[in-house]
C-alpha cells in the first residue's frame, strides 16, 4: 500500500487528490491548516493545525508522523494574489514568497526523515513559474515564487539523488478552484492527469518540470 501525504488537502486540487488514491486503497495522510466536511468524508487521516508557512507548525507535523515511511510527499498548498504592475502588494509579494516557495523546501526538509530510496517528492507548481513561457507579465508575486520554488525543486533533486528521492515539479494546469475564482478546467480532470504523472514519473525524470496532460515544460 502506498502511503502518501499531501499538504492543502482541504480543498480544491488537494481535496480531489486525496479522494482519487484513497479510492483506490492508498494510505492517505491529508494536511491542512482547517479540514473541511468534504476532506473529513473521506475517511482518511487528517492533520490539522498546519501552517507551512511556519517552522514551528511544520515541525509539529514531522512529529505527528513519528518514524513513517512516506512514499510520495506532495507539496500541493499555496496561494494566488495577484500583484500588477500598477497595484503591486508588498506584503502580499512576500506572503506568496513564504507559501509558495519557501513552504515546501520547509516541508520537505522537516519529513526527510520520513523519506528513503524509491520515495517521490512532488511539488505542485505553476507554469506561470516558467521564464520561457512568459508573454503576458503580470502576477508579480504569483510568478516570482513559482520560479523560486522550481529552482528549490530542482536544487532538491539534486542533492536528494544519491539518497534515491526523485524530486518533480508538477502544473496542474488552470484549474476551476476557489483560487481561480472557479474559472478553468475541472478539478477532477487537474487530478487525474496529477496522480497519473505521480504514478509514471520516477527517478529518471527528477529535477524534471511536467504539464498534468503528459508533456515536459520549458523553465
Amino acid at each position: 500500500m502506498t502511503t502518501i501525504l499531501i499538504t492543502g488537502a482541504n480543498r480544491g486540487i488537494g481535496l480531489e487528490m486525496a479522494r482519487l488514491h484513497a479510492g483506490r486503497g492508498d494510505n492517505v495522510i491529508a494536511v491542512c491548516r482547517r479540514s473541511s466536511a468534504e476532506l473529513d468524508a473521506l475517511g482518511v487521516e487528517v492533520i490539522e493545525g498546519i501552517d507551512v508557512a511556519s517552522d514551528e507548525s511544520v515541525a509539529s507535523l514531522a512529529n505527528a508522523l513519528g518514524s513513517r515511511r512516506l512514499d510520495r510527499l506532495v507539496n500541493n498548498a499555496g496561494i494566488l494574489e495577484r500583484n500588477a504592475l500598477n497595484e503591486l502588494d508588498w506584503a502580499s509579494i512576500e506572503r506568496q514568497f513564504r507559501i509558495n516557495a519557501i513552504g515546501p523546501l520547509r516541508v520537505t526538509k522537516a519529513l526527510l526523515g520520513n523519506l528513503g530510496k524509491g520515495s517521490k517528492v512532488f511539488i505542485i507548481t505553476s507554469r506561470m513559474g516558467s521564464i520561457d513561457d512568459n508573454t503576458s507579465g503580470g502576477s508579480y508575486g504569483y510568478r516570482m515564487s513559482k520560479a523560486a520554488v522550481n529552482m528549490a525543486g530542482k536544487s532538491l533533486s539534486v542533492d536528494l539523488e544519491e539518497a534515491g528521492i526523485a524530486v518533480i515539479l508538477l502544473h496542474p494546469g488552470w484549474v476551476a478552484t476557489d483560487m481561480t475564482g472557479q474559472t478553468g478546467i475541472p478539478v477532477q480532470e487537474s487530478a487525474r492527469g496529477l496522480v497519473e504523472r505521480m504514478d509514471e514519473l520516477g527517478i529518471e525524470q527528477s529535477g524534471t518540470f511536467w504539464h498534468q496532460e503528459g508533456y515536459a515544460l520549458p523553465w
